[in-house]
């Protein structure tokens, strides 16, 4: 079998296609979600500490040799991380919706088994004496 044949195979099987699928959707997801903080979030929360734009925060470190300034940019990091902190909260709620839309099997209780021949030969020959 040639590199190409095993390649193909490798390639459509249903796993990979899948996750090249989650792998496009995930991206996309991570730009709606970046949007949404530097937008939306980021917004409120600087004017709620004073009307600071977070992702222009930073420390002057000195100038380079062309005499730059070099930045920390510690504003983009902060924003790194709720982006980060936004995207694993909507990850933990998708998971426990789909999680709660996946019901166990419910067990169907099997009907009782019926006594052993003797012992409903038994309790025929009890309850014909009773009736004697």
């Amino acid at each position: 079998m040639g590199i190409a044949t095993e390649f193909k195979e490798f390639a459509m099987k249903g796993n990979v296609v899948d996750m090249a699928i989650g792998v496009i959707i995930g991206g996309a997801f991570g730009k709606i979600v970046s949007s949404l903080v530097a937008d939306v979030v980021m917004p409120p929360i600087g004017m709620l500490v004073g009307g600071v734009n977070f992702s222009d925060l930073a420390m002057a470190l000195g100038a380079d040799p062309k005499g730059q300034p070099v930045l920390l940019k510690y504003g983009v990091f902060l924003q790194a991380v709720f982006d980060f902190a936004i995207i694993a909260l909507v990850l933990f709620l998708a998971l426990r919706a789909i999680n709660s839309l996946k019901k166990p099997p419910v067990a169907v209780a099997a009907p009782p088994a019926a006594p052993p021949r003797q012992e409903v030969l038994l309790e025929e020959i009890r309850d014909a004496l009773r009736q004697r």
